[in-house]
């Protein structure tokens, strides 16, 4: 039977094929193996170390819910870097944040056209500190509503 949490994220089938021998558990020789078989080294001993690292039983091998963390920290930095890209082209004069003027500057080189009333107004939805500009954990959180 399936784990609820395979449902959710829809990780079994790649867990299935990482876990070679089908005890339900990736030892650190099967992903060694199987990163060889995508093209990527990956020495025993830094299998070992990373499996160590995310083994949270203690047990020297990945179950399908530490998988599951792996791959969600994963997705969690990948998410992460957009946000942190997204944020400088917003950020474009090297202030750290978002101001009015950057914000109407960006909107408009997207084929968006907005005076800078209309662009403090939108800052200002999102503005947690009353500063008048939207630093970059302001704008994750915008982001993170949309």
């Amino acid at each position: 039977m399936a784990s609820p949490l395979s449902n959710v994220t829809g990780l079994d089938a790649v867990f299935r094929y990482l876990d070679k021998d089908g005890d339900g558990k990736i030892s650190a020789a099967e992903l060694t193996l199987c990163m060889r078989t995508i093209g990527e080294e990956l020495s025993l001993e830094d299998a070992e170390a990373f499996v160590a690292l995310v083994d949270g039983d203690g047990d020297g091998l990945l179950g399908f819910e530490e998988f599951v963390k792996v791959v969600e920290v994963e997705g969690e930095e990948e998410r992460e870097r957009g946000l942190r890209a997204a944020f400088e082209m917003y950020e474009s004069e090297g202030e750290g944040c978002i101001t009015p003027r950057s914000l109407k500057r960006t909107l408009s080189r997207l084929g968006t056209s907005r005076c800078i009333h209309e662009c403090t107004a939108m800052i200002c939805r999102f503005d947690l500190d009353g500063d008048g500009v939207l630093s970059f954990e302001e704008f994750r959180r915008m982001m993170m509503m949309v």
